[in-house]
Parts: structure tokens; sequence; C-alpha cells
């Protein structure tokens, strides 16, 4: 079971997400999902600047990104995200991507993050605030950028 709710948001696409092949290039999902993660955050009272403050905070060990539908000039994607689990310095967070013209998932991954010690980079415990907050979070309804 998920730790948090998920957040969800829509987005419309940019003429600077389009690659040569007409649709939204792939790298544009990976910032979706660090954009996505950083809102989440942010809403749940963990901005950066609290964690630059405190010396600690995350950093992310890996993504893995599923690529299922093409998204073309113009569309409107839902996105979503939640942190699935949260354990010691790790803690894995999911993202979904869908199509708004008919509903269909586009693209769905997880990144895997770390809790360190800025000064030190090594792993440190994530703080029981930190979890207590995003399992407490209840999501507002939020637009598009």
């Amino acid at each position: 079971m998920a730790i948090s709710k998920a957040m969800e948001y829509e987005h419309k696409v940019t003429p600077e997400e389009i690659d040569g092949l007409g649709h939204v290039n792939n790298q544009v999902y990976l910032d979706w999902f660090m954009d996505a993660a950083t809102r989440h955050s942010l809403a749940v009272g963990w901005d950066v600047e609290k964690m630059l403050s405190m010396g600690e905070g995350w950093v992310v060990r890996r993504h893995e990104i599923d690529y299922l539908q093409s998204v073309l000039p113009g569309e409107t994607v839902r996105m979503r995200t939640w942190v699935e689990t949260a354990e010691r310095a790790s803690s894995e967070r999911h993202y979904e991507i869908f199509r708004l013209s008919d509903g269909r998932k586009v693209c769905e991954g997880r990144t895997m993050w770390v809790w360190i010690n800025y000064k030190t980079g090594r792993p440190s415990r994530i703080p029981e605030a930190v979890i207590k907050d995003f399992m407490n979070w209840v999501p507002e309804t939020t637009g598009g950028r």
C-alpha cells in the first residue's frame, strides 16, 4: 500500500516538448516526472529550500520509464504521482501519465530516491517528519501550467 495519496494535475504539451518525429520527446517524460515529484514534495511541505537548510534531502538513484503511447502537439496530459515506499534511506515514487483526449495511459515509471546528508553525500535515515507529512497529506485540486 502506498504511503502517500496521489497528486494529480494537468499539463498542456508545449511546442518545445515536441521532437523531430512529431511527438513528445522521451527526455521530456523524465522532466515531467521530476516536476511532478518537486510539486508533490512542495505541496506536502518539503521544498528544496527547507531541505537545503537542514543539510539533507533527496537525490535520485534510479529512474525507470515505460513509454506506452505517443503524445502529440497540443494535447493535454494528466500527471499522477505518489510515494509508494519509504524505508530507512530509500523511497520509491511512482508516476502515471494519461492523455486526456482518450484517457489512455501514455507513460508510467518509478524513481528510487535516496535521502542523503548533503555535506557528506552519504545516505541518511529519512526523517520521521518527512514520512509522516507524506502519509498525512490530503490532495487539493490543482490546475495545469
